[in-house]
């Protein structure tokens, strides 16, 4: 069974978060640059921030919706600060 990554990224230019699956996260966020899904290609550019393995493709589901709560949202924006201060 392929590793799959839930993975998050960020548009320093206005602060937008992406949260998505993927079992390539380096290919996906290639993707994204180069406007190939319809709400990233709005906020070009991006970057990886946050990768995460997960054991199957039901637990990083689960694991990606807790990304989108408030809660998950909170916990990134967090980690984001702390890795740029």
């Amino acid at each position: 069974m392929p590793t799959i990554f839930v993975y998050a990224l960020k548009n320093t230019l206005n602060d937008e978060v992406y949260v998505g699956i993927s079992a390539d996260p380096v290919r996906r966020l290639a993707e994204h640059n180069k406007g190939k899904n319809r709400y990233t290609k709005a906020f070009l550019p991006w970057e990886i921030f946050f990768m995460e393995e997960q054991p199957d493709y039901n637990a990083a589901s689960i694991r990606e919706k807790y990304f989108k709560t408030a809660a998950g949202k909170r916990w990134l924006n967090n980690l984001w600060v702390e890795r740029h201060e």
